[in-house]
């Protein structure tokens, strides 16, 4: 693949954009044989293997992704939407490039899979494959969720059973059970999913007269939140956490 299609398709601009910065001499390529320094490339239609290719451009390394899956630590006071109402969008966390990435849909570049309210913090996953994020956010589908849930009144065993048990919901006669439930410490309660209702968690506590003061996701699937990714911060997932995301052991 030409190198300023290979840019271009990992979201660094137009075709003209990508190959005006090759010419600009701002590229530069990870070569397997030529050492650990990248080598500038000035020529735009220079072909390369795409696959497990390194380059470095204005400066930055990337690591050329067919498809993008990002793990976000989602900070308090951030929405997960392209048009925020009231708090700063997750997505003015996230590099320009991961933005822009094309996409044949309208909407361009990674897309959060699920949504935390503003004022829930923890694991956020984004990506551009729509067919991972339909598989992730299908009722069927069933991975587990866990949440760190801060409680305003102190817990006990008839609550936490009552979750087990399960509680009706306003808006569906048919019981929500928590398919994990642990009362960790008086005001910390560890909750796991496998569906995903409105603001669930928040009104799951409520049907057992208690209430929500702080709400965090540490783990989906087989993946937890890593302790070194700060509030705000992203990385890119392994091939591993990619399975092991989607499990649902």
């Amino acid at each position: 693949m030409q190198l300023q299609e290979i840019l271009y398709t990992q979201g660094f601009g137009t075709r003209r954009v990508c190959a005006g910065l090759i010419q600009q001499g701002l590229v530069q390529v990870f070569m397997p044989n030529e050492g650990p320094a990248p080598v500038t490339i000035a020529q735009a239609a220079t072909e390369f293997v795409a696959e497990g290719l390194r380059f470095r451009v204005q400066g930055v390394d990337w690591p050329y992704a067919e498809r993008a899956y990002l793990m976000l630590h989602k900070p308090a006071g951030t929405e997960c939407s392209q048009k925020p109402s009231t708090y700063p969008s997750i997505y003015t966390l996230l590099p320009s490039p991961l933005r822009l990435r094309p996409q044949k849909a309208a909407v361009q570049g990674v897309q959060a899979v699920g949504r935390l309210d503003q004022d829930t913090t923890g694991m956020l996953l984004l990506t551009d494959d729509g067919k991972f994020i339909h598989r992730m956010s299908s009722p069927k589908h069933h991975v587990p969720k866990v949440y760190e849930v801060t409680v305003k009144h102190p817990l006990d065993v008839k609550q936490v059973n009552k979750l087990l048990s399960g509680v009706v919901l306003d808006d569906d006669p048919k019981p929500v059970r928590a398919a994990a439930c642990e009362a960790v410490s008086e005001f910390h309660l560890r909750l796991t999913l496998t569906e995903g209702k409105y603001h669930q968690v928040k009104r799951m506590l409520a049907a057992v007269s208690n209430r929500v003061e702080g709400l965090h996701r540490s783990r989906i699937g087989g993946v937890s939140l890593p302790d070194d990714l700060a509030p705000g911060q992203w990385r890119w997932l392994s091939a591993e956490e990619i399975a092991a995301v989607q499990s649902k052991e």
